[in-house]
């Protein structure tokens, strides 16, 4: 999965790779999640302020994630980092 943050006013680099990884990991590792990375754009006006790339071990793990209520935690610690616009994709091996 993919997690993009785009715009906003406020990103905090370090609460998003100490704690909200660790949350997501936390949450998401009993259903599947292998592991999570943060990758930030080199010009700081960039639109794009962060991806985000969680890596499950496939398809069913990672709906099973989403499903689960540990989301709701993982979700509402977002403003805690930002208030940019966050958006998910979901990418697979080609």
């Amino acid at each position: 999965m993919i997690v993009t943050c785009s715009g906003g006013t406020y990103f905090d680099r370090d609460y998003y790779v100490d704690v909200h990884l660790p949350l997501a990991l936390a949450c998401w590792q009993r259903h599947g999640l292998e592991s999570a990375a943060a990758f930030f754009p080199r010009d700081a006006g960039a639109v794009d302020v962060s991806v985000g790339i969680y890596r499950f071990r496939d398809a069913a793990s990672l709906h099973a994630a989403l499903a689960s209520a540990g989301t709701e935690a993982v979700m509402a610690d977002v403003p805690r980092f930002t208030d940019a616009t966050v958006s998910r994709s979901i990418g697979a091996p080609l």
